[in-house]
């Protein structure tokens, strides 16, 4: 018997940027349903809008009215806006705002009730959102909410070689970010990207390298106080009580400028440019924005919108593809740990008082 694929949800964003573009793009490509099935938390007509105005050919989209409905080797997709909306290429619009909400309400909830196996996310703008039911500063803030089950998310930047870059602050407005750098922070957010990296990407081992809030990692308290108060306590404490391999406080600039990134299996920046400028510099076409911490499996192209471009025909959907290969590698290698987990064996050695440990 054919073993039944991975179902990935995919929510359709903004649509007035290059979203459907993207899946356009995504979808057209041969043989891409044989890998996973696909359900598509959009609209039949504003993709058949897109496909028009970039002279693209139409997908044959198969319609359903739940993701149990779901058939293999097929585009799935699930209307989740209905016939009255508007579409604004390039622009920040009420009803933008409205019809990604409902994709992601309706996506999370069918992954969460489990006919969902993995949920990746196309870009939103935040300004578009109604304020009154995502009061969040992004995607992984909602997700903590909406599927986090008392967990706290974490975001991950994640590359197919290997560059993974976690954050301390996320959003926080730059004048925000230094009291934000506690050792409780710093030590807990250790303590999430350690489990993540043994649990969802099957490090056994893996090697965090820590960055300095302040430039040259404060210069022995020289520039700043965060490193010798916050920073590098929070680094011992992470090591000696929870036994994660954190490494540092490393200065920023000579640490990404060096390729001294290339010897860790991840990084832990203090804010959101120290981290996220370096990594999409170096993969802004097959960046993911992965978010950990979570009972549920989530990835996203890291990139915006992309109001710039819309229409222009020019969007590469690269991020998007490596999102839900992406999504779907760490479903599996979470259910390979947890069938490890389930099935250890007795450790048959003596310990120094003799006991059998």
């Amino acid at each position: 018997m054919k073993e039944k694929n991975i179902v990935v949800g995919i929510t359709h964003g903004d649509i007035n940027g290059t979203n459907y573009e993207l899946l356009l793009k995504v979808f057209s490509r041969p043989g891409v349903t044989e890998l996973f099935t696909p359900i598509i938390y959009g609209s039949p007509r504003i993709a058949a809008y897109y496909s028009k105005a970039l002279q693209m050919e139409r997908i044959s989209w198969h319609l359903i009215t739940d993701a149990a409905e779901a058939e293999q080797n097929v585009v799935n997709i699930i209307d989740v806006v209905g016939d009255e909306i508007n579409v604004t290429p390039g622009k920040v619009t009420e009803e933008s705002g409205v019809a990604a909400l409902a994709a992601l309400e309706r996506a999370t909830s069918d992954i969460n009730r489990g006919v969902v196996d993995v949920l990746v996310t196309c870009p939103i703008n935040k300004a578009a959102m109604p304020q009154d039911r995502f009061p969040y500063r992004g995607h992984t803030a909602y997700l903590g909410v909406a599927c986090g089950q008392g967990k706290e998310p974490l975001m991950i930047l994640a590359s197919p070689s290997g560059l993974r870059v976690a954050l301390v602050s996320t959003h926080d407005p730059i004048g925000q970010v230094a009291k934000g750098i506690t050792q409780r922070r710093v030590v807990k957010t250790l303590e999430i990207l350690d489990e993540a990296l043994r649990r969802d990407f099957l490090l056994s081992s893996p090697r965090i390298a820590v960055l300095g809030l302040n430039p040259h990692a404060g210069d022995n308290g020289l520039i700043g106080s965060e490193e010798q108060e916050e920073i590098i306590p929070a680094i011992s404490i992470a090591q000696r009580e929870l036994g994660v391999y954190a490494f540092g406080p490393f200065s920023a600039d000579g640490f990404w400028g060096s390729g001294a990134y290339t010897q860790y299996d991840a990084v832990l920046a203090m804010y959101h440019d120290q981290g996220l400028a370096p990594f999409k510099l170096l993969h802004l076409h097959d960046g993911v924005n992965v978010t950990a911490g979570l009972p549920i499996i989530r990835t996203s192209p890291d990139h915006g919108t992309g109001y710039d471009i819309v229409l222009k025909g020019c969007a590469n959907e690269q991020a998007l593809m490596e999102s839900i290969y992406m999504a779907i590698d760490l479903y599996r290698n979470r259910q390979a740990d947890a069938a490890a987990r389930s099935n250890v064996l007795p450790k048959l050695y003596k310990n120094k008082r003799g006991e059998n440990e």
